[in-house]
């Protein structure tokens, strides 16, 4: 188990990627992708630690369960009549879980998931180069848990989060933009920086009936101050100078409810709701260290949003399961502030999935596919954003997981 477990954290610390399908992480599990994520009030199998960790106590004995997302999106920016795609590429967020009944009324849990990543990358010579042609946000999240059965109806959890988080974008600079200007025309400029921030989360778990399912699920905000360099160069004279910087970023806190109800010995339905606090981004200030200590403020101004899924299972035998899912997932940035880092709008996931268990393993497999609606982008020249629209955005998701009891 020791090899398993080095093996696993090994892939969490140096394979997260970032993707351009959103800001916040929700594939946690290939069952989960299959089930639109709808695992509050199911809560039944590891990784429940990322939906809902009260649930782990209908678990007996130990378990293991690792596997990964393997992510494809893809988008159109219209710009005076041109379309200019994004650079296409395939990301691939892993997962890990372990969970341990320690007796009858106490239960462990640890997992490594990535909660939030973003990716974002164009050609360095399209016209938002002045804003971003390559953005990316990756982290990993480290998360002890303790669950406790208060009855057989009624369980609790709380869990301690560290998360690493890292922030690099890269920029054109027009001349004239900043505090010095050595006059050699368009620099490039490009940041790197990264922070451990802490939070916490708390879990409910209620099962009234034989048939119905309750969860509630919060996770805290995480502040995070990034550090880091910030390098200028120029394709005439190569590197300039490179400056100490840092900003600040409160990752949103969240609260999600789920109910479930087993329609029949086979078929269960489940419907969640997640309220996810997104108003805590509400500007990006990156403040640049000696000799020329100046700060650049970015407002944000992002907003409180909805995220909505269902999801259904139904067991074709008694070892083998098949589900389906839908999300509906509203964008929390404003016309406002929208720019080509996040260039984000509503959203809808349709998934299916198949799962079947052999002896003490069990493999999950679930195919996603995330519509993203047109938007029209408003602009702001001063933060090198044009009157644009974004098209054509969509992404492709295919899951898989391992799980081993014993």
């Amino acid at each position: 188990m020791r090899r398993i477990l080095l093996a696993v954290v090994f892939i969490m610390v140096f394979a997260t990627s970032c993707f351009a399908a959103g800001f916040g992480l929700y594939e946690f599990s290939a069952r989960g992708n299959a089930l639109g994520g709808t695992l509050a009030a199911r809560a039944d199998d590891p990784s429940a630690l990322s939906y809902n960790p009260a649930g782990i106590t209908q678990l007996e004995g130990d378990h293991i369960m690792f596997g990964l997302t393997a992510i494809r999106p893809q988008l159109d920016i219209i710009i005076g009549g041109v379309a200019y795609g994004n650079e296409v590429k395939t990301w691939i967020p892993p997962h890990f879980y372990y969970t341990r009944q320690l007796d009858d009324r106490y239960w462990f849990g640890l997992s490594l998931t990535s909660r939030f990543g973003l990716g974002s990358e164009f050609k360095e010579d399209w016209p938002g180069r002045y804003n971003n042609y390559y953005a990316c946000i990756q982290s990993v999240s480290l998360t002890p848990t303790l669950a406790m059965k208060v009855s057989d109806q009624f369980s609790v959890a709380v869990g301690v989060e560290a998360m690493w988080f890292e922030f690099e974008q890269k920029k054109k600079v027009p001349p004239g933009k900043l505090p010095f200007d050595p006059d050699l025309g368009q620099l490039d400029a490009s940041l790197l920086g990264d922070d451990i921030g802490w939070g916490w989360n708390f879990g409910l778990h209620f099962r009234p009936t034989e048939k119905i399912r309750l969860g509630f699920f919060y996770r805290s905000e995480v502040d995070q101050t990034i550090e880091g360099d910030v390098d200028f160069s120029s394709d005439s004279f190569g590197k300039l100078l490179s400056l100490k910087a840092n900003g600040k970023v409160t990752l949103p806190q969240s609260f999600t409810m789920g109910a479930a109800y087993q329609i029949s010995e086979k078929t269960s339905i489940e419907a969640d709701a997640m309220y996810i606090k997104w108003s805590s981004y509400d500007k990006l200030t990156l403040n640049y260290g000696s000799p020329f200590n100046f700060s650049v403020p970015t407002e944000k101004n992002w907003k409180d949003v909805w995220r909505y899924q269902l999801g259904i299972e139904h067991a074709l035998t008694d070892n083998s399961w098949l589900r389906l899912g839908y999300v509906y997932d509203n964008s929390p940035v404003p016309d406002e502030t929208i720019d080509y880092i996040v260039p984000a709008n509503d959203r809808q996931i349709y998934s299916i999935g198949y799962g079947f268990t052999r002896d003490k393993w069990t493999w999950d497999l679930s195919y996603s596919y995330l519509d993203i609606k047109d938007r029209n982008i408003p602009g702001n020249l001063e933060e090198g954003v044009f009157p644009s629209s974004v098209t054509n955005a969509d992404t492709h998701m295919l899951g898989v997981t391992v799980t081993y009891s014993f």
